[in-house]
């Protein structure tokens, strides 16, 4: 018998509501440790505003979540997206790919493009590419930028004002 815990039929997705956060944060920190705080994309976020959020549950356990943050990229309205946090014993179950849609498609549904920093091979499959001639203040691996939008943008990432 497995100690994992059974999923219901399907996991809800969900927007995330301000009753959410302090699971969200929870869950966030156990997903990514402290070391998180130490890179670009965490400095972005502190200084940003979260635009949408979503979450994934199953009953009354909230079993993943994610953020768009609103910024810019040369100026141009832009959001960010992540970090993408899927509780340990449901990391195989397809949520974190189910929020990265909800996120693409409400993104989509106000005209966005989507900025995150992550591997091509996975997030190649929702359409992001390159993010070629886009800077995120700090070190970050330039080949870990990737853009879904229209229009490619250019320039350095600042958090809208």
């Amino acid at each position: 018998m497995s100690s994992t815990p059974a999923l219901s039929a399907a996991p809800h997705i969900d927007a995330e509501t301000p009753a959410d956060a302090a699971a969200v944060d929870a869950l966030v920190l156990t997903a990514f440790g402290p070391g998180r705080f130490a890179k670009a994309a965490e400095r972005l976020r502190e200084r940003a505003s979260v635009s949408a959020g979503f979450v994934a549950r199953d009953g009354g356990r909230l079993l993943g979540a994610v953020r768009l943050w609103s910024i810019t990229i040369g100026g141009m309205p832009a959001l960010f997206l992540g970090p993408i946090a899927v509780a340990a014993d449901n990391r195989k179950a397809g949520l974190g790919a189910e929020l990265v849609r909800a996120c693409l498609d409400w993104a989509a549904n106000q005209g966005m493009g989507v900025l995150l920093v992550g591997d091509s091979p996975y997030f190649g499959r929702f359409g992001f590419t390159a993010a070629v001639g886009v800077s995120l203040p700090g070190p970050v691996d330039p080949r870990r930028l990737l853009w879904r939008g229209a229009d490619q943008p250019t320039g350095t990432v600042r958090p809208a004002v």
